[in-house]
C-alpha cells in the first residue's frame, strides 16, 4: 500500500467507530469506509525527508431504511476526520500537512462507476455508496533508508 493510504486508514480507523478497510470482505457487514489511493496524481521530490502527495478516493457504505442519507453523513464524517487530522503525527505513519477534497461526496449506484478494482458487479440490495476524491500531502515518518546492494 501507498503511505498515504495506510496513514488515511489509520486515522480512519482511530477516529470512526464503522469498520474502514482497503479491501472489501465476501461477505462485508455495513456501514464500511473504503479507502484506496488513486493512481491518477500524485508528486513525490525523490527526498524521503519531504512531502509525498497524491489522490484518496474513500467509498462509504451503508444499508437500512436511512442508508441513502447514513452514507451522506458517514462520507461527511470522513471528511472531518481527515481535516481534523492535518499536523497530527502517528508513530511509524508521518501526518497529513494539506488535504482538499477534488470530488464532492456523491451518491454513486454500482461498482461499474468505481474509480478503482471493481469488486461488485452491483452494490447489494439496500446498500448505497458514496465516493469522494481528496488530494492529500503528507510528510512521512522518519525513518533508517533501506539499503541499497552496492
Amino acid at each position: 500500500m501507498s503511505p498515504i493510504e495506510d496513514l488515511a486508514l489509520a486515522l480512519l480507523r482511530d477516529r470512526l467507530a464503522v469498520q474502514v478497510g482497503s479491501l472489501i470482505k465476501p461477505n462485508q457487514d455495513f456501514p464500511f469506509v473504503l479507502v484506496r489511493s488513486s493512481g491518477a496524481w500524485g508528486e513525490w521530490d525523490g527526498d524521503p525527508r519531504f512531502l509525498d502527495a497524491g489522490v484518496l478516493t474513500i467509498h462509504t457504505f451503508c444499508d437500512g431504511p436511512n442508508a441513502d442519507e447514513d452514507a451522506g453523513l458517514l462520507a461527511e464524517a470522513v471528511r472531518v476526520v481527515l481535516r481534523d487530522s492535518v499536523n497530527v503525527v502517528l508513530p511509524m505513519r508521518g501526518h497529513i500537512t494539506k488535504v482538499v477534497m477534488t470530488d464532492r461526496p456523491r451518491r454513486v449506484t454500482d461498482w461499474a462507476t468505481a474509480t478503482g478494482p471493481v469488486q461488485y458487479a452491483d452494490l447489494p440490495v439496500g446498500v448505497f455508496r458514496y465516493e469522494t476524491q481528496y488530494r492529500v500531502e503528507i510528510r512521512k515518518p522518519s525513518v533508517k533508508p533501506f539499503p541499497l546492494a552496492p
